[in-house]
């Protein structure tokens, strides 16, 4: 049986590093590797799209990263308890017309005794930028690990 270390009930150390082991997940683009993260049976509603199973989160975060290029992300432990993470995150990408947007949010996650996450609820919202505004460019820095981005 797989598991996806840490594991449940999370202390404040598991949960932050269960909220780093995601961002370096979704940094990567990677549809693939970021729905080993979640069981076969997934549950997700990002913004108004609900999604469930891996291939339908393959299938969501191929379009999206078609979409949504030279994405970065930043994710914030915001809560935990037991087998619950709360994340709060910002991430900024570019659209098909060369449009730089910085999107905010924040993730309910729950996870099963494997570590693998069953239920993903994410609310976002969209604030149009310009690229002399960003201030996420690549995957974070190890220097920047652990520390909480700013709110901006």
């Amino acid at each position: 049986m797989t598991t996806r270390p840490p594991l449940p009930p999370f202390t404040r150390e598991t949960a932050a590093r269960k909220v780093q082991a995601a961002e370096d997940a979704w940094n990567t683009r990677d549809p693939h590797r970021v729905a080993l993260a979640y069981s076969e049976d997934s549950v997700w509603r990002n913004r108004d799209t609900f999604v469930t199973g891996r291939p339908e989160i393959v299938e969501f975060l191929t379009a999206k990263w078609a979409r949504e290029t030279e994405y970065a992300l930043r994710k914030d432990l915001w809560a935990f308890d037991g087998n619950r993470i709360a994340v709060r995150f910002q991430y900024e990408s570019r659209d098909s017309d060369g449009r730089w947007w910085r999107s905010y949010g924040n993730e309910l996650w729950e996870f099963d005794e494997r570590g693998l996450m069953t239920r993903r609820e994410a609310s976002i919202d969209d604030v149009r930028i310009e690229e002399s505004e960003r201030r996420i460019h690549g995957p974070r820095p190890e220097a920047e690990r652990g520390v909480p981005f700013p709110l901006q």
